[in-house]
């Protein structure tokens, strides 16, 4: 157990990792330590095409749920007074930017936070233009639920096509559509069932299972909080119903252990010199001292001799278990080479570790991602030289046929690539963990992200490097 001279410097280490991003994914959202929790906590992330009314939908769910500031809803009630309307205009709770309050659409990706008495809330509220689809890739990276919403009187359009592509992609498990403006189509039950067919036929092709559909008027209120009145021949749960009874996170146990390492903590200070822990978030699994992993890429195993984490009050304590998404401190029982970006791993079922993988990627830079492109692959916290072998194919929106690329793919398209790697890596297949499975292709030149994957079942190591 670590020394009282050493805890300031552990403990500050601890907590400092958490501030840093330690997994491949294009996301700002904070996460939160299981033993922190209150409650429930859902991550959920919105979509719709523009006009469809998400921000009022938005606005709404705060509103009726009672998480607006007085001073919040003051200066809505006066900006939409000067504006020249009769009641709040809801949808400016969520349209932050000037920019967005001027055009009156969502041009950025916005964290929202609010409860209710059984569950917390963590709502990224995306844009709607198809040239913002890379920001949809932001807010839905870490949602368990995607929420998108479709005008009554257009049905499903190709923005929602390429949503739920995106939404499968990701592995969003699932999917909660809100018809929106059903009393503009005069609560036609049979628009509604029309609707709901036709998405749930696209969902399907995604590999999406779970959709539950909610006729709705977020401008009224109508079935968003509270139940409504007319519509009476729906009897299925209000939106906040649904969102308060979907099943959330996943149980730790049935994961493998995952930790990619972020920073090798050495105190080197008097009685406490032979100190060495590997700091980072567990993205999965669980751990106890004693249990056997295997430090990846280079395959050596050893097994857990302690674990350390940063207690409220600043102290470090040692814990019995540990599990995702807790950031704790591993202590190994042999003196091994481990530095940040590898991974420690169960040993039972560790990552495999490859020097090329194919897999899906939406391009989020002006720049196209073409084909011989020399890159930086970043999954988990390490970083390696790669190359684009080949750009497979691209995906249709409008068809939802994958087309060839020879021009390769541009911003916002989504496409499979081939990608070789100038270092072993450890990664997996995205459909069995998200976290170690997402990977980023990074401009070597500037540092900017390219595009955001999401990794085929990998193969193991192969040929040479770049």
């Amino acid at each position: 157990m670590p020394t009282t001279q050493a805890n300031a410097t552990l403990a500050t280490t601890a907590q400092a990792i958490t501030t840093h991003d330690s997994e491949a994914t294009v996301t700002t959202a904070p996460e939160v330590d299981a033993p922190s929790r209150r409650h429930d906590l859902l991550r959920l992330a919105t979509a719709g095409s523009v006009d469809d009314g998400k921000s009022t939908l938005v606005g709404r769910l705060l509103y009726d749920t009672k998480s607006v500031l007085a001073d919040q809803l003051d200066a809505v009630e006066r900006v939409s007074k000067e504006r020249g309307l009769d009641a709040a205009d809801l949808a400016l709770l969520t349209d932050g930017l000037r920019a967005e309050r001027e055009q009156g659409i969502t041009i950025d990706v916005a964290y929202r936070y609010f409860s209710t008495a059984t569950r917390s809330y963590v709502l990224a509220d995306t844009p709607g233009h198809v040239q913002y689809t890379r920001n949809m890739v932001t807010g839905a990276s870490t949602a368990e639920l995607a929420l998108i919403l479709i005008d009554a009187r257009h049905g499903v359009v190709e923005q929602t096509r390429r949503h739920l592509a995106v939404t499968g992609l990701l592995g969003v498990r699932h999917v909660a559509v809100a018809v929106n403006k059903m009393d503009l189509v005069d609560w036609n039950q049979a628009r509604f069932d029309e609707i709901v067919a036709e998405f749930t036929r696209h969902a399907t092709r995604f590999g999406i299972e779970d959709v539950v559909a909610v006729p709705v008027s977020a401008l009224f209120g109508d079935n968003i909080v509270d139940r409504s009145d007319r519509g009476s021949w729906y009897a299925g749960p209000t939106l906040l119903e649904h969102l308060e009874s979907v099943p959330v996170g996943s149980d730790p146990s049935a994961q493998p252990l995952r930790l990619p390492v972020q920073y090798v903590i050495r105190p080197q200070r008097d009685g406490h010199r032979d100190y060495r822990g590997y700091a980072g978030r567990l993205s999965s699994g669980v751990v106890r001292p004693g249990d056997e992993v295997v430090v990846l890429p280079a395959g050596t195993r050893t097994r857990v001799a302690g674990i350390d984490r940063a207690g409220a009050d600043g102290t470090v304590e040692e814990l019995d278990v540990a599990f995702a998404p807790q950031s704790v401190v591993l202590r190994l029982v042999d003196d091994l080479d481990v530095s940040r970006g590898d991974l420690i791993a169960a040993a039972d079922e560790p990552s495999l570790t490859t020097r090329s993988l194919s897999g899906t990627i939406a391009v989020v830079d002006d720049r196209p991602v073409r084909q011989r492109d020399r890159v930086l692959l970043r999954v988990g916290t390490r970083t390696v030289r790669a190359l684009v072998e080949d750009v497979v194919d691209q995906l249709d929106i409008e068809t939802m046929e994958q087309r060839t690329a020879p021009d390769g793919l541009a911003l916002n398209a989504i496409g499979r690539v081939r990608i070789r790697l100038a270092e072993d890596v450890a990664i997996d297949d995205y459909r069995q963990l998200r976290r170690t499975g997402a990977f980023l292709l990074i401009d070597e030149n500037d540092g900017s992200t390219l595009a955001a994957g999401m990794a085929d079942a990998p193969d193991r190591s192969i040929g040479e490097g770049i």
